[in-house]
């Protein structure tokens, strides 16, 4: 994984020095918080509901044992015992004290950590698939490309204060496990025909209030062009971009009203304009950035004895290897799902133990490497198979071992009214809740693959269009309504959720999501054809007839 040069780390502490005395002035008055709101959404600092809240920057998901056991330390030190893994692949400290979180910054540089750009209107973390290095379909391992971007953008003098907030994401595979085209650049790595690499570029894709789809702008975008490329895109939407209407100003927007071939032919225009400059990615600087990224050394001679034996013996662990365990490019390894979705939990939240954990579990078996994924799950990418055995121990004894991974249990939720200013209806119980109702795990093997996101607005920080089934909580004369939408996806065949209807009333919504599984159940024609494939088979027709008596 990358690790600081000389340069990060006098950048990381110099900004950690430059908002400690942006602090200090405004716990002396000296400045309102009218005037310190820009400054901390650059620090990833919000003021929600009860607090401040901390948002802590997880690049492209990938940490190390070390850098999660300093975030387990401030959440024992300076929180309430617990971090929020979120699906930007970051953690979030729901309640740090400002005077405090200049220490807890200076405390994550340390480990090579920060805070910076995690909110705010800037490029936002750069994301990428959680498999990446390890799975088996992968082209190209995203991440270096990913952290050639966030140097390229951090702090990036042009773009430090866009018309709204700007996402990218990247992946190396086939099947996309980074939900690239509802980003506002989505890359997806492609080979050319002479076996050099490159990407496939999306443009204008985004949820909340509008959700869209992103547009194909690039069938091939080499290497080298990759910065300008993206550079062009940003300065197109800086230039065009609204900024009267801050409901209409993402790029999404602009592409909608401008056209998408008219938004190509400016963002060619200014990428003739810098191509082959200093923006030039030259092969030496792949090369380095790369070295950074190096597989592990893998054990050649892994077997799957033991492996293969605990999933005939234990049938726990057979349901865990079912569905927590996925391919790996090498013989006798595995990625290993860790979910942080237990029954009855909120979703993406894990305990400063249980992140002391997961640290030992990486140093022991996974050669120092955690993931974070954008469905609020950990990932362990390199494991020999035989030691999973082990590692699930572990895990079950510190309530870890749910074996969920892409089941009805398996819900991304944002953090809802429980904590978010914006937020006009609780999200967190209604996940447990969910949870509850499915807690059988023979039930969640017999529904197969779903995907549950819910959403406390309309700003789909919980990705709720894109859910098979996706719930948002709205208010409604005072009380919480859930409006519900079937049909999303977020992989390689991306699709925004339809509204089936009329919205549910808190003690409703429970029900009308079990309504939905039977229904499913019934109309499936093997248990090989999953919720989503059978909604697209059919439609709504029987999904609403069975929610409201007609269709």
């Amino acid at each position: 994984m990358y690790r600081y040069d000389e340069f990060d780390t006098q950048f990381v502490s110099a900004r950690v020095d430059q908002f400690r005395d942006q602090v200090r002035r405004r716990l002396a008055g000296d400045l309102t918080e009218e005037q310190f709101k820009p400054l901390r959404l650059m620090n990833g600092v919000y003021l929600q509901l009860h607090a401040y809240m901390l948002r802590v920057a997880v690049p492209y998901g990938t940490l190390n044992g070390a850098q999660m056991r300093r975030l387990a330390h401030v959440a024992r030190t300076y929180d309430r015992g617990y971090g929020h893994f979120t699906t930007r692949q970051n953690i979030q400290f729901n309640w740090p004290r400002l005077k405090d979180i200049p220490d807890i910054l200076a405390e994550l540089a340390e480990v090579e950590m920060h805070a910076i750009q995690t909110s705010g209107n800037c490029i936002r973390n750069v994301t990428a698939d959680h498999f990446s290095g390890a799975a088996a379909d992968e082209i190209v391992d995203p991440r270096p490309y990913a952290e050639i971007l966030r140097q390229w953008s951090s702090l990036h003098p042009e773009f430090t204060f866009l018309p709204r907030k700007f996402k990218i994401a990247v992946t190396g595979a086939p099947h996309d496990r980074a939900a690239v085209q509802v980003h506002d650049i989505g890359l997806q790595a492609v080979r050319a025909e002479d076996g050099g690499v490159g990407f496939a570029v999306y443009v204008g894709g985004g949820l909340g209030r509008t959700p869209m789809i992103g547009r194909k702008v690039r069938d091939f975008l080499s290497e080298e062009d990759l910065l300008a490329y993206c550079e062009a895109i940003l300065r197109v939407y800086n230039r065009y971009g609204r900024r009267d209407n801050k409901y209409k100003a993402r790029i999404k927007i602009l592409v909608h009203e401008t056209g998408l071939e008219a938004l190509k032919a400016d963002i060619e225009s200014e990428f003739a304009e810098t191509r082959g400059g200093v923006l030039t990615l030259p092969q030496s600087e792949i090369d380095r950035i790369v070295a950074y990224f190096a597989p592990p050394t893998l054990d050649g001679n892994a077997g799957t004895g033991e492996f293969d034996a605990a999933c005939a013996s234990d049938p726990a662990f057979a349901a865990f290897a079912e569905r927590n365990v996925h391919a790996h490019h090498a013989a006798g390894h595995a990625s290993v799902t860790i979910s942080l979705k237990p029954v009855g939990k909120a979703p993406g939240d894990a305990s400063a133990d249980q992140m002391d954990v997961v640290a030992d579990l990486a140093e022991t078996y996974g050669h120092d490497e955690i993931r974070v994924s954008h469905e609020q799950n950990l990932v362990l990418p390199h494991v020999r198979k035989d030691d999973i055995p082990a590692i699930f121990a572990r895990l079950a004894e510190v309530g870890l071992a749910e074996a969920n991974a892409g089941l009805v249990t398996d819900i991304i939720a944002c953090p809802g009214m429980d904590y978010c200013a914006l937020a006009t209806a609780r999200s967190i119980p209604v996940a447990e809740r969910i949870s509850e109702r499915f807690a059988s795990q023979d039930r969640q093997r017999e529904i197969g693959d779903l995907k549950i996101k819910i959403s406390g607005c309309i700003n789909a920080c919980g990705h709720h269009h894109v859910g098979h089934i996706g719930i948002l909580g709205v208010e409604k004369k005072g009380e919480e309504f859930y409006q519900i939408t079937l049909g999303g996806s977020a992989d390689e065949n991306t699709s925004i959720g339809e509204i089936i209807g009329r919205g549910f009333a808190y003690d409703e919504v429970v029900d009308a999501i079990e309504k939905l599984v039977d229904t499913y159940i019934d109309l499936r024609e093997s248990r090989d054809e999953d919720f989503l494939a059978a909604y697209r088979r059919v439609g709504e027709a029987p999904f609403k007839e069975a929610l409201y008596g007609t269709a």
